[in-house]
């Protein structure tokens, strides 16, 4: 029988009732870093009995920063406010990580301590025609970046380990170390980014080295099979291009593997964003463009030794069709989920989905565009949650 979005699946050590998973997704409403009663509603209303949840990017420490109200992970009171979203998971069911984030250059000194310049693998800045959301909304341009000295590089490393420490001891059931969309862990693996020329730069063994560190300390922090890893090995997000994106993923995963099997433990997963994802309409793909970007997809999923995860535009029906050819382990939505709290049951019995309203992804208020989308039984007036 075909795998679809429903059928179970042994995530590692993790048995999931289905395979439709929440996204990280960035919602910019904690205060002074901290998570409210709104992360835990919010959450909670996405949870359902034996669903994974992966949380927005979380803040390794305080260089971390580069959106406006992002919730951290690397202070006491920071972990006492994500046990709350945690319990509230829990109570529904649910198995949620916590994803681990530092933007690196993808960022304003207004955010950074004491106005400092952002951290990087180097110090070429992003191009100005990017911008920045400020702490107002405003727009504004990303700042000139300094390259980590090499010292530098390994406390970061420590940062991640600490970070993953103090996600457990919130009560998450694990960590997803976020590697993807131009962030500063793959300001390390892209080559048009990475300029360096000690052993965290040069040759692709050199530039996969940041990685795979924070997966070894990570992993020995809180176990090989309480962590997942995100890449986007063909995504341009924040500039971050590669000259040979299918080898890029393949290194990547060539060393994953290898450290799965010296260690004789999966990863609970990788997760990978479809490389159409990012290009925000900005560019018309051609037939052979996505067939391009399919086989890159289908090569990275065949060469990985554990569950894949896929993410990046999914609708219903193009959910089932990955996991039924294969594809895919799992999928991953964001945008769905955002507008639709009960997305679980509503592409279970195929109900129509909520719009989702993008004026209000990144706004402050706790309720607005948060946690007041309707449930299905809501709208047909049949009680509410």
């Amino acid at each position: 029988m075909a795998v679809n979005l429903f059928t179970p699946c042994q995530m590692g050590k993790f048995d999931l009732s289905h395979r439709v998973v929440l996204a990280p997704l960035t919602r910019c409403r904690a205060i002074n870093e901290i998570p409210l009663p709104a992360h835990a509603e919010y959450y909670a209303q996405r949870s359902t009995k034996g669903g994974f949840l992966i949380t927005e990017g979380t803040l390794i420490s305080d260089t971390a920063a580069g959106f406006p109200d992002t919730p951290g992970i690397y202070t006491e009171q920071q972990v006492e406010a994500w046990k709350t979203v945690v319990d509230a998971v829990h109570s529904k069911g649910s198995i949620i990580f916590c994803q681990l984030w530092h933007v690196g250059r993808a960022t304003n000194n207004v955010y950074q301590p004491g106005g400092g310049a952002p951290i990087s693998s180097t110090d070429q800045s992003i191009p100005d025609q990017r911008r920045i959301k400020m702490p107002n909304r405003t727009l504004d341009v990303f700042h000139k970046p300094r390259a980590l000295q090499t010292h530098e590089v390994w406390e970061v490393i420590e940062q991640y380990r600490r970070a993953a420490e103090n996600a457990i001891r919130a009560g998450f059931d694990g960590v997803e170390v976020h590697g993807a969309h131009g962030y500063l862990i793959d300001q390390f693996l892209k080559d048009s980014i990475n300029d360096r020329t000690d052993e965290f730069g040069g040759s692709i063994e050199n530039r996969c080295r940041f990685l795979m560190e924070i997966v070894k300390v990570v992993a020995g922090e809180v176990g090989a099979d309480r962590m997942g890893v995100r890449i986007s090995p063909a995504i341009d997000h924040m500039d971050a291009t590669d000259s040979d994106p299918l080898n890029l993923g393949l290194a990547v995963i060539e060393r994953l593997n290898k450290f799965q099997n010296e260690i004789g433990s999966k990863l609970a997963y990788l997760h990978v964003t479809q490389p159409l994802f990012m290009a925000h309409g900005t560019k018309t793909y051609s037939e052979a463009e996505e067939d391009e970007e399919a086989r890159l997809m289908r090569t990275w999923r065949r060469a990985y030794q554990g569950t894949f995860m896929s993410s990046g535009g999914f609708t219903r029906e193009l959910g089932m069709k990955a996991l039924a050819d294969g594809d895919a382990d799992l999928i991953s939505y964001g945008r769905l989920f955002i507008s639709n709290p009960d997305l679980v049951h509503r592409l279970k019995v195929d109900a129509p989905l909520n719009g989702y309203n993008r004026e209000t992804f990144y706004t402050q208020d706790p309720v607005v565009g948060y946690i007041d989308y309707p449930f299905l039984d809501q709208e047909n007036g049949e009680g509410t949650h």
